[in-house]
């Protein structure tokens, strides 16, 4: 872990009761943002069988699926991501769903999150969709309990996952995307009050850290992949930019840094799961850091769009016209991917 981070992290907001998960102690709403945050005393996957014993057969054929379930229209449901969408019709906080029940979903996503970013995901999410709840679907794969399951949170800038390690080789259980209006479809360049800008200025701040020659080889010019291209090409596969290896000491450290901000947002466990990925395939030194030209706000060098990319690791932060990133990680390239995913909406 200190090889890849440093042994640092920043302490966790101070704590509040949690909720009692049974009878009617679940009956208070967790629509609204709570002032304070701390880690769910359950784990997430354990909420995710509390949430699927508590649904009654109507619930069930609407938001379960088996585990390979296929969609006519979008391929392989449960791996499927997009900018702009819901899994299941239903919304988190429509009749739908009970107060217990709409309680569970906010202490599941809670706990797939990092108890220091649960302010900023809340800033997206009231930006973005009007709150946690609003125009946000779930949907659950598989049998929760058993080997094989997974719970998907789907909306407007984002698709998260939590799988208890059920889907084999990936991290955070299959692509994920986060993203960010912070406050107009196309941002100014410096994207005032965006959660996730600051993890472009860091990596900006890299290339600020490279002589002419390494400029010359990370800046692309042209042919900025689309935002659906997170299919993995392999340890043989041609990647822009600049390879790792040849970094600097100093720079590979910074590159360190960069990557603890990109995982930040996420649980610890899925921290972990992304670096045992990345060390199985070589490392940080196995990847190429590319920077577009293409979609740079204002022409001032600050490039909004880049790319962290290995055999089975991309890192895809779109910063046009505001904030994308897609995110594909895995402990090899050979993995199903969904055939049919792409870019939807804004």
């Amino acid at each position: 872990m200190s090889k890849l981070f440093g042994d640092t992290f920043i302490k966790p907001h101070p704590r509040r009761e949690f909720l009692k998960f049974g009878g009617s102690a679940l009956a208070t709403s967790a629509m609204a943002l709570p002032k304070v945050y701390a880690k769910p005393l359950k784990a997430p996957e354990t909420l995710v069988k509390i949430l699927y014993d508590s649904l009654d057969e109507k619930q069930r054929k609407v938001i379960c699926f088996d585990w390979n379930y296929m969609d006519k229209k979008r391929g392989l449901l449960r791996i499927r991501i997009e900018n702009n969408w819901k899994i299941t019709n239903p919304t988190i906080d429509s009749k739908f769903y009970t107060a217990d029940q709409k309680a569970l979903v906010r202490e599941i996503f809670l706990g797939m999150t990092n108890p220091d970013w649960h302010k900023g995901w809340d800033q997206q999410l009231k930006d973005d969709i009007g709150g946690f709840g609003k125009r946000q679907s779930i949907a659950i794969f598989g049998k929760p309990g058993t080997n094989q399951f997974e719970f998907v949170l789907a909306s407007r800038h984002m698709t998260l996952r939590c799988d208890g390690n059920s889907a084999e080789h990936v991290a955070f259980g299959g692509p994920i995307l986060y993203a960010h209006e912070g406050e107009r479809v196309y941002e100014k360049a410096h994207h005032p009050n965006n959660v996730f800008w600051h993890q472009a200025l860091a990596a900006n701040k890299l290339y600020d850290m490279f002589d002419g020659k390494q400029r010359e080889k990370a800046l692309v010019l042209k042919g900025m992949p689309s935002e659906e291209m997170v299919g993995f090409r392999g340890p043989r596969g041609e990647f822009h930019g600049i390879g790792v290896e040849g970094f600097s000491a100093d720079q590979k450290t910074h590159l360190q840094s960069v990557l603890k901000l990109l995982l930040d947002p996420f649980r610890k466990s899925d921290q972990d799961e992304v670096v045992r990925c990345l060390k199985s395939q070589g490392g940080l030194d196995a990847c190429n850091l590319a920077f577009y030209k293409e979609g740079d706000l204002g022409d001032d060098g600050i490039y909004d769009n880049w790319r962290l990319e290995g055999p089975s690791f991309i890192w895809y932060f779109r910063g046009a016209p505001h904030v994308h990133v897609w995110v594909n990680v895995a402990d090899t390239h050979q993995v199903e991917l969904n055939a049919y995913q792409n870019s939807v909406g804004v």
